[in-house]
C-alpha cells in the first residue's frame, strides 16, 4: 500500500489512452507515478472499469515479484475509488524513443548498439524467465537510467505464459508486433523476439519501422505480405543475420533470448578484438545466415523448443 502522506505528484511527463505518468517524490525518493482513471462515461456494465483494474492488478502483480537490473523498480501501488496508482523508480534519461529522436536519423555506433541490444536481452531473457511475456516491446517502453543502463518497463498488457487470454487482452503495438499476434492465433513468448527484432533494425537504420504506413497498413502488410523494413546495405551481414532470424515468420524459427544474449556476447568480443562484427567462433562460415543459425543451433535448447518455459514462479 503506498503511504499518502509521504507521496507528492511533480510534473506529468506522459500520457497513455486511461493513464498519466507523473514525476514524483515519495519517501524522499524520486519516482514516476502512473495514474489510471476510470472515465465517467463508462458502460452501465462497467466493462471498462472490470478491464482497467484487471490490467492493474496484472501489472502490479507482475512487477512487485520481477526482480532484475534490466527490469524497472516496482516501489508501491494503491486503488481509491475510480483511480489507480503505481509507483516505481524513476529513471532520469526517458525511454530508448527520446534516445534515439535526438540522434536524428543518425545510426548509432556499433559499439553503443551492441551495448544497448545487450542490456534489452538481457533483461528479456530474465523477463521470459520467470515465465512472462511482456507482448509489447518497444522502444517507448525501454527507460534508460543516469548511468546509461536500460530498463524494460510497462507491463500493462504483460502476462503469464500459461495463463494469456489472447482475444480478451488489449493488443500491443502494430509496428513492432509479431504477425501471430496480429491475427489473434496462439502465441507464446516469441513474440517478444520478434519486437527486439525490430527494435534491432530500429537501431541499425535510424527511423521506425514503416515509417511510411499507418499503424494498421503496417499490420496488414506484415500478415499478408510478409513484408519487412529494409535492411540498410551497410549492415555487417552477421547482424543483418541475427534481425532476420528474430523477425522470422515461424515463431519456432526465432532464437531464444538467452541465445541472442550469446550472439550479442560474440559480437562485443569481435568488435574488441578487430573492430568488425561477427562470431568469433564460426569464422570460416562465408555465409552468415546460415553460420548463425548454425552457431545458435549448437548452443542447444536451454528449454526444449517444443515445451514452454520453466513453470510461472508467481503461483
Amino acid at each position: 500500500m503506498v503511504d499518502l502522506s509521504k507521496l507528492f505528484l511533480g510534473l506529468r511527463f506522459a500520457h497513455g489512452a486511461h493513464s498519466q505518468l507523473y514525476h514524483g517524490i515519495y519517501k524522499d525518493e524520486p519516482v514516476a507515478v502512473k495514474i489510471i482513471r476510470v472515465p465517467d462515461d463508462d458502460d452501465e456494465n462497467g466493462t471498462l472499469t472490470v478491464r482497467l483494474e484487471k490490467q492493474f492488478n496484472r501489472e502490479v502483480t507482475l512487477l512487485s515479484r520481477l526482480h532484475n537490473q534490466n527490469v524497472i523498480k516496482f516501489v508501491a501501488a494503491c486503488r481509491k475509488s475510480s483511480v489507480f496508482c503505481i509507483i516505481t523508480e524513476y529513471l532520469s534519461e526517458g525511454s530508448l524513443r527520446a534516445f534515439l529522436h535526438k540522434l536524428e536519423h543518425k545510426s548509432l555506433p556499433w559499439q553503443k548498439l551492441i551495448t544497448i541490444a545487450s542490456e534489452i536481452a538481457r533483461g528479456m531473457e530474465y523477463i521470459h524467465s520467470q515465465g512472462v511475456i511482456h507482448r509489447d516491446l518497444k522502444p517507448e517502453n525501454i527507460l534508460i537510467n543516469q548511468d546509461f543502463h536500460l530498463k524494460i518497463a510497462d507491463f500493462g498488457i504483460a502476462c503469464e505464459e500459461a495463463y494469456c487470454d489472447l482475444l480478451a487482452d488489449d493488443p500491443g503495438t502494430y509496428r513492432w508486433m509479431a504477425p501471430e499476434m496480429i491475427k489473434r492465433k496462439s502465441y507464446g513468448r516469441k513474440v517478444d523476439v520478434y519486437s527486439f527484432g525490430l527494435i534491432l533494425w530500429e537501431m541499425v537504420a535510424g527511423t521506425i519501422p514503416y515509417e511510411d504506413m499507418t499503424p494498421i497498413q503496417a499490420a496488414f502488410a506484415v500478415v499478408n505480405k510478409n513484408l519487412r523494413p529494409a535492411i540498410p546495405g551497410d549492415c555487417p551481414p552477421a547482424m543483418r543475420a541475427l534481425i532476420e532470424q528474430c523477425w522470422c515468420s515461424q515463431p519456432e524459427k526465432r532464437p531464444e533470448f538467452w541465445q541472442v544474449v550469446k550472439v550479442l556476447e560474440q559480437f562485443e568480443s569481435s568488435l574488441a578484438s578487430d573492430g568488425t562484427l561477427h562470431l568469433l567462433q564460426n569464422p570460416t562460415c562465408q555465409d552468415h545466415k546460415k553460420g548463425l543459425l548454425h552457431w545458435i543451433q549448437m548452443l542447444g535448447p536451454m528449454y526444449s523448443t517444443s515445451s514452454s518455459m520453466p513453470k510461472p514462479k508467481f503461483t
